[in-house]
């Protein structure tokens, strides 16, 4: 495993005994991209398209389009969102008649289902968002070769069953606004610790290793003193978050909660023992499950991405590629409102800087 970065957490040794007798960082092997301290966006580069292609599409631009939008499920807040985002775009374009449809139910089969009966109907267009990214593969394949344009976001497939896929956010990219949101809060020599789920779940491995790269580059004295593990469950999250207040007193300034269950349970453990305050919370996690906390002010940041945002600019995208405006190569496409939005890694276009909820915005979201 890959040594502590943290210089004062080096020098200090203030690892729980367990992790450091096992070496553990929280992180992973993986070589690390911290972003600039600034924020300066790194040049776009076009690397070889590793998407799929239409068979024989017709020429669709300028011309009127239908497109369906099938996300992982639908009738919950964050998918009711990106389904705003999209029904704005195709308003706001003119020329697209969009709709979205799927399961009630994060069911691969029910949405393979859905998505062969748009084949069979007749569209232009696929927006969607995988249950599994393999199984549905075969689906999306088939509707390239039926010649409908494919675009995915929030949850990819493989990249040959699609045209492009909008990622929302960038692991270097969440680590920058998490580690900065808790810099600003807790200041420059701020000691803090770590709520995640397990020491082997890939993506909070992945943020923390950015995070810790981010701020030794960034924020170098900053002290990490420990991070636990909470299984995504509640009250382990709870119970985890008490027992790091009660650990380190008057020490720990901030906790990081790097899903969407322990950052809500951080924050009310933090309510429970009279920290507001004094111990900031700073995490992954949806508006509505931080609403209490923000709203009275324990919380002062979350961070996620704006899924309106998501679904405006997948729209945006599909329409590029209908128009032919986006081919393979490109380094950036025009999004509408949000400007130009940039390339990455050969097929896919990243949305931007994940978004920061606080008092003043949080109440504008529902899910």
């Amino acid at each position: 495993m890959k040594k502590l970065t943290f210089a004062a957490l080096l020098g200090l040794g203030l690892v729980s005994g367990q992790a450091l007798a096992a070496g553990w960082t929280g992180g992973d092997d993986q070589p690390t991209n911290p972003l600039a301290c600034d924020g300066t966006p790194s040049a776009g580069t076009a690397m070889a398209y590793d998407g799929g292609a239409p068979t024989n599409p017709p020429d669709r631009k300028g011309k009127k389009i239908t497109v369906v939008d099938v996300p992982k499920l639908i009738g919950i807040g964050y998918f009711n969102a990106t389904s705003k985002g999209i029904a704005d775009a195709a308003t706001e374009l003119g020329n697209v008649e969009a709709k979205t449809d799927g399961p009630t139910k994060a069911n691969i089969d029910e949405q393979i289902t859905f998505l062969d009966n748009y084949i069979t109907s007749g569209v232009d267009g696929i927006l969607f968002a995988a249950n599994d990214p393999v199984a549905i593969a075969p689906v999306l394949k088939k509707a390239l070769e039926k010649g409908i344009n494919v675009v995915g976001y929030d949850a990819n497939s493989t990249p040959d069953a699609r045209q492009w896929f909008v990622n929302q956010a960038q692991f270097n990219g969440i680590a920058k606004s998490l580690v900065d949101s808790l810099a600003a809060e807790i200041g420059e020599e701020g000691s803090f610790a770590i709520v995640t789920s397990t020491f082997t779940t890939p993506n909070q491995a992945r943020w923390i290793a950015e995070m810790s790269a981010y701020a030794e580059k960034c924020h170098p004295k900053m002290k990490w003193l420990e991070t636990v593990e909470a299984q995504e469950d509640n009250n382990l999250s709870f119970n985890q978050a008490t027992t790091l207040i009660n650990k380190y007193g008057d020490e720990l300034k901030g906790i990081f909660g790097m899903t969407s269950v322990a950052t809500p349970a951080s924050a009310e453990a933090v309510t429970q023992a009279n920290k507001c305050g004094s111990i900031a919370v700073v995490g992954l996690a949806t508006p509505n499950a931080m609403k209490p906390y923000v709203e009275k002010g324990c919380v002062k940041s979350v961070v996620l991405w704006n899924p309106v945002d998501l679904g405006y600019a997948a729209m945006q995208v599909l329409r590029a590629v209908a128009d032919g405006t986006l081919q393979p190569g490109a380094t950036s496409v025009k999004a509408g409102k949000l400007g130009e939005l940039q390339v990455i890694n050969g097929s896919e276009i990243l949305l931007g800087a994940p978004y920061v909820f606080n008092k003043d915005n949080i109440g504008q979201f529902d899910f």
